[in-house]
């Protein structure tokens, strides 16, 4: 995952929110549906048209892991002030620098794959967050116990300097049939 879309302008922002975003929240107003919290609204780019791929009620995944660390302003302050009814009186602070989210999987997913590989360098990194997901500890040793098994995300001043930086870090991590993409922001490039 990448943050931001360089194809994310204001006038695409502007046209995802006049045929998205506020269809979305009055469809859910003319249902009565009294909704706070995250409506992830996953878009596709179709020539400067943003289309639906899905929407869900959480954060999703890695796209999170690319969101939120660019969130400089007190993100559980947000979260009090979506429960009071007060977030409009919050000021939420974005970087400008590009985050950019690789996932480490276990070979064979999405299908089937083996767990309780050993990991092995995750405290080389030294540089970004390594995200935990499918890991475990086992007699104190960690180890592969799912299909995403971390996420690497890194903030920087732009998508190559990012990818550079990326995979720089990823590959001083390790574990048997370990796989992650190689084209993490190419086709934003």
């Amino acid at each position: 995952a990448v943050s931001p879309v360089p194809f994310a302008d204001s006038d695409f922002i502007k046209l995802t929110e006049k045929s998205i975003v506020i269809p979305t929240i009055e469809g859910l107003k003319s249902e009565g549906i009294d909704y706070k919290g995250f409506i992830f609204i996953g878009l596709m780019n179709c020539g400067g048209t943003p289309y639906v791929i899905e929407y869900n009620v959480r954060m999703g995944d890695p796209e999170t892991e690319a969101v939120m660390p660019r969130i400089k302003s007190d993100l559980l302050s947000h979260f009090i002030a979506v429960g009071n009814e007060t977030l409009d009186q919050e000021r939420i602070v974005i970087s400008k620098e590009y985050a950019l989210t690789l996932v480490m999987v276990s070979g064979g997913y999405p299908g089937s794959f083996v767990k309780g590989y050993r990991i092995e360098g995750t405290e080389r990194v030294d540089e970004g967050t390594l995200f935990h997901a499918g890991t475990a500890l086992k007699d104190g040793e960690l180890i592969t116990s799912g299909g995403r098994v971390l996420a690497l995300t890194l903030l920087s001043d732009g998508i190559e300097h990012g990818r550079e930086l990326l995979y720089s870090q990823a590959g001083r991590v390790s574990f048997k049939d370990m796989f992650y993409r190689k084209d993490i922001g190419l086709d934003l490039l």
